[in-house]
């Protein structure tokens, strides 16, 4: 799949999933496709009808100069304004936010899975992982 937020999916209870495009540099490019990339941490915010994934970690590809890059700058979302509305209305209505899950490489373009997420707390997020306890254990019994 590329390159997965795997703390997402424990400190968010995720709704809804969508593809968006992302636009990158070519050396970014080049990065994301050798697989050096983090999105742990990493946000969408909608400012006005544009989507933007803020603090997402692409390291610097090793044969660019590496002159005035930032590795966790502002990266523009390619979605239609349709899909912002939408995604704005339910943020704001269910006090949900705007989660990357996974960026991968689909037809030689660079996809970005964002998802609404309703935030965990502390308790909910232990109680989960005595769920999967449970569950593993189980699974070894039988």
């Amino acid at each position: 799949m590329g390159i997965v937020n795997k703390k997402a999916f424990s400190n968010y209870e995720i709704r809804e999933k969508m593809e968006a495009g992302v636009t990158l540099f070519g050396s970014e490019v080049k990065a994301v496709k050798e697989g050096h990339a983090d999105l742990t941490g990493a946000f969408v915010r909608i400012i006005g009808s544009e989507a933007y994934l803020v603090n997402a970690k692409i390291f610097p590809y090793k044969y660019a100069r590496p002159e005035s890059f930032d590795e966790t700058r502002t990266r523009k979302l390619l979605l239609h304004k349709n899909q912002i509305i939408a995604l704005k209305s339910k943020m704001e209505g269910q006090n949900l936010a705007l989660v990357p899950i996974a960026l991968y490489i689909k037809n030689n373009y660079i996809k970005l899975e964002i998802a609404l997420g309703k935030g965990r707390k502390q308790y909910e997020k232990k109680e989960l992982l005595k769920k999967k306890d449970l569950e593993r254990e189980m699974q070894r019994k039988i």
